[in-house]
């Protein structure tokens, strides 16, 4: 009997120290917690930021004839042929923002959007070519979709200026069964790396397809918040611990019984 109340107590002991420990919930915030409310459901276009990565293409005579400047690719690597059958190169911005393009050099393109980027370098090789055409494409924007599910994260390319929650939601398969629709969280970078915008959905319902059209930024979080599966997981806890225990009393009955046989 004693030596059962240790194993119960070491059972016992087990299970709370796992409880403790095992814990897969995320970016928890505190029930009185006070979100943020986004401004409205679309926001204004991209800006290039330090590390991104971005092809380029010039065409002369206002897109008439194609400049083929692949040969001086800088800054990045080539990313595949263009409809010309012509390599494309994607440019780095350097933490300066300014990266170093063909015939300019280094230039400052950071900060910019990428209308406003295209404009620009159309002004700077209006110097070198006739009606120059500048095409800009920022090919590394994603956002982070964590779907309500244990191993389901996904990172999400933004292949469109204009990608809404619920289109990046859909790209990482939607929410998971496991899953929260009405407490979805939404982490947004700010120049604060320590406040950060906090937003959070209910798409539960019908009203909350005001929020599914807000468009998402690069390196935005979408956060699922799962469902606490507290009987699935105690059961996955204490199967271990349950096994040890069958196994110690087994042996004790064992070791009784032999004991009661040479007697």
């Amino acid at each position: 009997m004693k030596i059962f109340k240790v194993v119960l107590f070491l059972l016992v002991s087990g299970m709370f120290m796992s409880s403790c420990i095992n814990q897969s919930i995320m970016l928890k915030t505190q029930k009185d917690y006070a979100f943020d409310t986004p401004q409205d459901t679309v926001s204004g276009s991209y800006v290039i930021q330090p590390n991104d990565l971005f092809l380029f293409r010039l065409y002369a005579n206002d897109g008439f004839k194609l400049v083929d400047l692949t040969n001086e690719g800088q800054n990045g690597g080539m990313m595949g042929m263009n409809q010309q059958g012509l390599a494309m190169f994607s440019y780095l911005v350097e933490t300066d923002s300014t990266t170093k393009l063909p015939v300019l050099g280094r230039v400052k393109i950071g900060g910019k959007t990428v209308r406003e980027a295209e404009l620009f370098l159309q002004e700077k090789y209006a110097f070198s070519f006739n009606d120059p055409f500048v095409q800009v494409f920022v090919n590394n924007r994603r956002v982070f979709v964590f779907p309500g599910a244990a191993g389901a994260a996904t990172v999400v390319s933004l292949r469109n200026n204009n990608t809404t929650l619920i289109e990046a939601l859909a790209l990482a398969g939607g929410v998971s069964e496991f899953g929260k629709a009405q407490k979805i969280k939404l982490i947004r970078k700010t120049t604060d790396p320590e406040n950060p915008l906090v937003y959070e959905f209910d798409l539960s319902t019908i009203q909350g397809v005001q929020y599914a059209s807000l468009v998402v930024q690069t390196e935005d979080i979408i956060y699922v918040e799962p469902r606490r599966r507290i009987a699935a997981n105690v059961l996955r806890e204490i199967t271990p611990f349950v096994t040890l225990l069958s196994s110690v009393l087994l042996t004790i009955t064992t070791l009784q019984a032999l004991s009661a046989l040479n007697n």
